[in-house]
């Protein structure tokens, strides 16, 4: 049986890669298919909503999309698709990024550079119910020695992180409140607190906490 797989990357390249590691299968491996693809968050919601797919395939970070990519993108598909396994593409290095797309409600996570090596162990486990997190990954999710799901009370909350990520790619505070559907008094704020947490001083400081902590993607 044929495993119909939803891909989207804002990047032509990428998906030129994936598709053809997808479905040039060595051996007698699974058949697997590309059936759509998407470039930014907007297009890949209508796709989901006009193709049935088995498996989906994303980057975290697609700007442009009126909707929102990260954390704000995959909050709508898991309402919209709860039983829908999803394996994310990143080149994020940051370990509350990272957590909170896992508690997000993906079953895959992969370093954007190991997908080559290791997408197609992520695909076959994840479509046979199980979760696949990089090899490059684990040792960050690994690093504060805290299981999955347990947060650091002094840690950035997910939205504040998302706040932080979307301002430091170049977003004012109207615009992040627009994408997220919350108040720009509930975005300063989670500015505002994210930055005490961290000890940021100013818009200078988010933007190189945010370079050094590999924030944009």
């Amino acid at each position: 049986m044929s495993l119909r797989i939803a891909l989207s990357d804002d990047h032509p390249v990428v998906r030129v890669g994936v598709r053809a590691l997808l479905e040039s299968p060595p051996g007698l491996r699974e058949a697997w298919q590309v059936v759509a693809e998407a470039d930014n968050g907007d297009a890949l919601l209508n796709l989901l909503a006009a193709t049935e797919v088995d498996l989906l395939i994303t980057d975290f970070s697609m700007p442009g999309s009126r909707g929102g990519d990260g954390l704000a993108m995959l909050g709508q598909i898991r309402r919209r698709y709860p039983q829908l396994p999803v394996i994310v593409l990143t080149m994020i290095g940051n370990v509350p990024v990272l957590r909170s797309i896992i508690e997000a409600g993906v079953e895959g996570l992969l370093d954007k550079a190991a997908a080559v090596a290791e997408l197609p162990q992520a695909v076959r486990a994840v479509s046979q119910g199980r979760s696949y997190y990089g090899e490059a990954l684990r040792p960050l999710l690994d690093s504060d020695g805290r299981p999955l799901g347990e947060r650091d009370p002094l840690a950035l909350s997910p939205r504040e992180t998302e706040v932080l990520r979307l301002f430091a790619a170049g977003q004012g505070v109207s615009q992040i409140a627009a994408q997220l559907h919350r108040s720009k008094q509930t975005i300063s704020r989670q500015k505002t607190d994210a930055m005490v947490k961290l000890g940021l001083k100013n818009d200078l400081e988010i933007y190189d906490y945010a370079r050094s902590q590999g924030l944009p993607s």
